[in-house]
């Protein structure tokens, strides 16, 4: 078989910061892991030490919440909080409060456009959990190699956001991570900076004969910081996984990493399963309920979202689909559209409005 009688399975796993003052669990400031000094916004609670105990932080569900419903995801009125058992030196307490049976939300979707058209991902579920601390690894110049933790990032709100294997290629995974980013900037919740690690990519990837229904074995890539190692490292891992099956050989189940500076995979571990984490509910939290009223508070604060303000846009302003696209990519420059068309009243037509604004307004702003 050719490489072009295969089709690519993926699944997105999407670990977003939330722009919360305080992290998941306790009174501790979020700050910029990449300004601040190390272990400055750190308490007894994200450092792991015995007799704390952590206390739900109201606006991160807020966040969460607000996320879940603007991708129609149903929302458990009462979920569980779990402990995720393992081993890491940024991981103060040997566990990860994270959600695992009873997540906040499941069954929602993301509508995003690639060069074929509009597609539909179906997501699976969307939880909340904390961050882990930093690892920094140096060398000494004999050689020698060590690291540095750093517990700022330590219990940081995070969501996780876990997508059914829809897409097929890797324009799909992308377009996917880069609407999802952008719902997230508009809500509000994320800044979207990168370069920050605000927002971090999980890919799972399996290869499959085109035509055949059943799932190849998958790998997962971790911790992708940017679009363009999204796009790197799944190409790749589909290229070598195909390569292998044309060889006759078999995939093996596990973890891989991407090595930026190599531009490269290699090999971490042999995949876990969820049995490997010996989830168990948190016994110092209880249940999280969400009332109905709270529910429809945070429902009726939502901004109007991406693809709804694009379609609004062709139709009230009669824009090609392309104009509509570029002007609402983000939410400040689609509201400075409208300020314009205001402003500029029946005199001047939106298209010449948009032609301005995508023309000399951005020459300007870039």
């Amino acid at each position: 078989m050719s490489a072009q009688e295969y089709e690519p399975v993926i699944g997105l796993e999407v670990h977003a910061e939330l722009q919360t003052r305080s992290k998941m669990f306790c009174a501790c400031p979020v700050v910029d892991a990449t300004t601040a000094e190390p272990n400055t916004a750190v308490c007894p609670v994200c450092a792991g030490m015995p007799g704390t105990l952590p206390v739900v932080n109201e606006k991160a569900v807020e966040y969460a919440l607000r996320v879940a419903l603007a991708l129609e995801c149903t929302i458990n009125q009462t979920s569980i909080f779990a402990r995720k058992n393992y081993f890491y030196p940024d991981l103060p307490k040997g566990y990860q409060i994270s959600q695992y049976e009873l997540p906040l939300a499941r069954n929602g979707r993301l509508v995003m456009i690639t060069s074929q058209g509009e597609r539909t991902i179906r997501v699976r579920r969307v939880h909340l959990e904390e961050d882990t601390g930093k690892l920094t690894h140096l060398q000494t110049p004999d050689g020698r190699t060590y690291s540095l933790v750093d517990l700022n990032r330590a219990g940081v709100p995070l969501l996780e956001i876990v997508s059914e294997p829809d897409m097929h290629s890797v324009e799909e995974a992308v377009a996917y991570a880069t609407t999802l980013r952008q719902i997230l900037r508009y809500l509000g919740v994320n800044s979207g900076d990168m370069e920050k690690g605000v927002i971090r990519f999980e890919a799972n990837v399996s290869v499959r004969p085109k035509g055949n229904q059943r799932l190849g074995t998958r790998t997962e890539i971790k911790n992708l910081n940017s679009f363009r190692a999204l796009e790197r490292a799944v190409a790749q891992e589909i290229e070598r996984q195909i390569a292998l099956l044309e060889r006759g050989e078999t995939v093996q189940q596990q973890t891989l990493g991407w090595n930026e500076a190599e531009q490269r995979l290699f090999a971490q571990r042999s995949k876990e399963e969820a049995h490997d984490y010996r989830y168990f509910p948190e016994p110092d939290l209880p249940p999280l309920v969400v009332e109905e009223a709270w529910l429809e508070t945070v429902r009726a604060s939502l901004p109007e979202l991406p693809r709804a303000k694009r379609q609004r846009f062709m139709a009230q302003y009669d824009l090609p689909a392309y104009d509509a696209q570029v002007l609402t990519q983000e939410r400040s420059v689609a509201e400075f559209f409208e300020q314009a068309v205001a402003t500029a009243g029946e005199a001047v037509p939106p298209k010449m409005v948009a032609n301005w604004v995508t023309g000399e307004m951005f020459a300007l702003w870039n």
